[in-house]
């Protein structure tokens, strides 16, 4: 088939790959380039990257509502566009070029997630189960009938960095079978989603990666490892060297700390950062200080120690000096 690939992020690359060994990607469609850091010159998306290597034509339009810009989608005459977290929306004239339609790869077992986040939001409201479907897009917010869908599990260990990874890959082995049907038999079997278990995965706000110690032990383990790798859950620990200030520590990976002792929320229970929650406690095992690299909780004691007693603040307190 002559496809359209949109996609921006890593997430995207695999499925752009599968389908370029077994299709014809005709064109794909990113992001603009954009600078990644103040005073550094702009970066192309990891999916333009990849085009790029494999000599596919790319675009990066900043909207698809122009009438120029959907004529020269047309003159490409494809069969079916593909989207995998390609950030624009795609109105109802783009929706209705492709000979066979539109289909979307989104992270999640819709209806439940639906949104910008649904990675991230499914490890932190303590899912067991999530995974990728294949859906045929309609004009609403990721509201179109399902083509197929693979599960995947979801620990107290799993984070939102290799949950991403997974569901990646196995995203794209579902794509690329849902297309091969479709060129093979010209039709792809697609039921509407359940009208109840709709959720929204809203987009991850900084303001939330504040660690909240006032929660109970999983739901703070979950929160971290939700966020991780980015933006990354933080804490405020006190600096030795610098006695009344305050370290931003991000917090990458941690479990729970079973610790026998007891003490109030932010409460340090040990010499090996075991933290009290609400309920429980935590122990963070990858952290990373602002412009470092992520450290083993023992490296990281070893040059910022932080005595047991020491009481953190929770995440409704201010924050002190940074």
């Amino acid at each position: 088939m002559r496809i359209v690939f949109m996609g921006s992020p890593d997430f995207a690359v695999p499925s752009l790959r599968a389908l370029v060994a077994r299709h014809d990607v005709v064109a794909v469609y990113t992001q603009p380039p954009r600078r990644a850091d103040r005073g550094r010159k702009e970066r192309p998306t990891p999916v333009a990257l990849v085009a790029e290597e494999l000599g596919i034509n790319v675009r990066w339009p900043a909207s698809l509502k122009g009438e120029e810009e959907q004529r020269q989608l047309a003159a490409l005459r494809p069969d079916v566009i593909v989207v995998v977290a390609y950030g624009l929306i795609l109105p109802r004239a783009v929706l209705e070029i492709p000979r066979h339609g539109c289909f979307n790869l989104h992270a999640s077992l819709l209806p439940r997630w639906r949104g910008a986040a649904p990675i991230q939001r499914a490890i932190m409201a303590g899912e067991e189960t999530t995974g990728v479907c294949v859906m045929k897009m309609d004009a609403g917010l990721d509201t179109g009938d399902v083509c197929g869908c693979v599960e995947v599990p979801i620990d107290d260990t799993t984070t939102a960095g290799e949950l991403h990874d997974v569901l990646a890959e196995r995203g794209a082995a579902l794509l690329t079978a849902a297309m091969d049907e479709l060129a093979e038999s010209g039709t792809l079997e697609c039921l509407p989603q359940p009208s109840i278990g709709i959720t929204y995965a809203e987009k991850i706000d900084k303001a939330e990666a504040r660690i909240d110690f006032a929660r109970p032990a999983r739901e703070v383990l979950r929160h971290i490892h939700g966020l991780s790798p980015f933006p990354g859950a933080w804490l405020l620990l006190p600096r030795a060297d610098k006695p009344g200030e305050h370290a931003r520590v991000r917090v990458l990976k941690a479990q729970l700390a079973g610790h026998s002792g007891s003490g109030q929320p932010g409460e340090v229970l040990d010499e090996k950062l075991a933290i009290a929650c609400a309920q429980g406690a935590i122990r963070p095992l990858l952290l990373q200080r602002e412009g470092k690299a992520p450290m083993p909780l023992e490296a990281f004691l070893r040059g910022f120690p932080v005595a047991a007693g020491t009481l953190l603040a929770t995440g409704g307190e201010p924050e002190g000096k940074p």
